[in-house]
């Protein structure tokens, strides 16, 4: 089992960040708005960072953060979520993921 894979059965929303990176932050504070509580992975304060980085890209996440999971599936980066957002459709991820209630 990745470390990647590991870490997502832990939470309906997993983001792996880094704590240099404001578009990271900007995507935190956008899903919390939603009333979700997001784990949030530092991958810049995390010993093996480095590794999970590399999984990440391996993944097809370019750049590597923000690596939004939601119900264990990758949902993208920044581009991705104001997407979805923008189409109304975050929300009802959420739901589906049971992150967030009615």
């Amino acid at each position: 089992m990745t470390t990647v894979t590991s870490l997502l059965s832990e939470n309906p929303v997993v983001i792996f960040s880094k704590t240099t990176c404001c578009i990271s932050h900007s995507i935190i504070e956008l899903i919390r708005k939603f009333g979700a509580n997001p784990m949030i992975y530092e991958l810049d304060e995390l010993p093996n960072g480095n590794r999970i980085e590399r999984e990440l890209m391996e993944l097809g996440c370019s750049p590597s953060v923000p690596a939004v999971f939601i119900g264990k599936k990758l949902i993208g980066g920044a581009n991705e979520l104001i997407s979805l957002n923008l189409e109304s459709k975050l929300r009802p991820v959420l739901i589906n993921a049971n992150a967030i209630w009615m």
